[in-house]
């Protein structure tokens, strides 16, 4: 009995389905990664790094992860250039007063996926002239990628007080998507190898989970510049929560100038008041802040009351009221 055209026909659909790939939306998603295995690096002399602290004063806690097996032609960070940097730093928010206490510095082997990754999905609506640079970030906050996610989820380790500590990863590669006016009304979505990356509040708004909103990730302190101001500069977007600015300079992706610390050059100034753009009070307010009790108890900081964007109730008065701007013709 030879089988009907309908049956045939059916027999064909399925023979060609199973011969196909699953979707990729169907494909089960990637195995998460193994915690990595992180040992502590015994040459590492944490009293001596922190012997200058003073009880009472205004801390943070940072600690250090550099991965042991880099690829072998890596050679921008190590953990020595870390400690060098982190030094540096200590150097230049001295003067504000805050202090710096290095909890660990560990190593370990890192899934190699995650040696270098992409930190955001690509933007999806660019800045216009209709609002400043932070209110835009509230309205479309930027998103970690599974990748950064996962990555991050092996690497930090549990601890109290994780989403008050500030780690300094150090990676490979780091690579951030954004969307730049190209001409007209045109956007064009680019790609920047960072040397620093401090996945701020102010940017992932809502979207950072709190057991690891404390990541920087380091990929590139092989020059005199990078290593004395690269820490500090990316410790800066973490606890002030500002981005490219200083006095006069509203904020930008990438801002060259002579300025403060909060700018690409030399500047290591952090500027009080409102012609300071407020960093050194939003520095102090900062909820990665703590003063040491006489008991030996953390006395922390206010945490931000609304996921920590520039504008966070947590800073009444301490910021800036900037009007957008954009490159565009306005008579598009």
């Amino acid at each position: 009995m030879k089988p009907s055209h309908a049956l045939m026909a059916a027999l064909a659909v399925l023979a060609l389905g199973a011969a196909q790939p699953a979707p990729a939306a169907a494909q089960a998603p990637a195995a998460k990664a193994k915690p990595v295995a992180w040992k502590t690096v015994d040459s590492v002399n944490l009293a001596e790094f922190n012997k200058d602290l003073v009880p009472g004063k205004p801390t943070m806690d940072v600690a250090i992860y550099v991965p042991s097996n880099f690829d072998p032609s890596f050679k921008k960070v190590s953990v020595q250039q870390m400690l060098d940097g982190l030094r540096s730093a200590k150097e230049i928010y001295a003067p504000t007063g805050v202090q710096i206490n290095l909890v660990s510095v560990k190593t370990g082997v890192v899934d190699p996926r995650f040696l270098a990754i992409q930190a955001n999905e690509i933007p999806r609506v660019p800045d216009t002239e209709y609002l400043n640079s932070y209110e835009s970030s509230v309205r479309h906050p930027t998103e970690l990628t599974d990748m950064a996610r996962q990555a991050f989820q092996s690497m930090i380790e549990p601890r109290k007080d994780s989403d008050r500590t500030v780690y300094l990863i150090a990676l490979q590669d780091v690579i951030m998507p954004f969307l730049e006016l190209a001409e007209g009304r045109n956007w064009t979505i680019k790609m920047v190898r960072t040397g620093g990356l401090s996945f701020p509040s102010y940017s992932y708004y809502g979207t950072m989970p709190s057991a690891y909103r404390g990541v920087i990730t380091i990929t590139n302190l092989s020059t005199p510049s990078r290593a004395k101001r690269t820490i500090a500069h990316e410790i800066g977007h973490k606890v002030m929560n500002v981005s490219h600015e200083y006095r006069t300079t509203s904020p930008a992706h990438e801002i060259y100038a002579d300025g403060g610390l909060m700018l690409y050059g030399s500047g290591v100034e952090v500027p009080s008041g409102e012609a300071g753009r407020w960093h050194l009070e939003r520095l102090l307010m900062s909820p990665y802040l703590y003063k040491l009790r006489p008991d030996g108890t953390k006395q922390w900081n206010p945490d931000y009351k609304e996921g920590g964007h520039y504008y966070d109730p947590l800073y009444g008065d301490k910021v800036i009221r900037f009007p957008g701007q954009s490159k565009m013709d306005p008579n598009w």
